[in-house]
């Protein structure tokens, strides 16, 4: 293979795809549930966002951490009896 075949093959291996930040998939579901909503109004969007998002966050983070909630605590950045109440809070805790 040539020197300039060689190049061309690592650069096509060295294309990835683009990044999609995290916030612009948040947007395109909150711009679904609003538009859902056909007109009606909620008076407690920020809970349920927030529900929305810590439900999957900690079932994500908890499988990535094999289910150790003292590393997933600290990979999210809070305590881990805070951890275990909103794990209790939203029924996800175990056992």
């Amino acid at each position: 293979m040539s020197a300039a075949a060689s190049d061309v093959t690592s650069n096509i291996t060295d294309i990835r795809p683009a990044r999609v930040p995290l916030r612009d998939h948040v947007a395109v579901s909150i711009r679904r549930f609003l538009g859902d909503l056909g007109g009606c109004d909620t008076s407690e969007l920020y809970e349920i966002a927030l529900r929305e998002l810590e439900i999957p966050l900690f079932q994500e983070v908890l499988r990535h951490c094999d289910g150790n909630q003292s590393r997933a605590a600290q990979l999210l950045g809070i305590h881990r009896a805070t951890l275990r109440k909103k794990l209790r809070e939203y029924g996800l805790a175990q056992g």
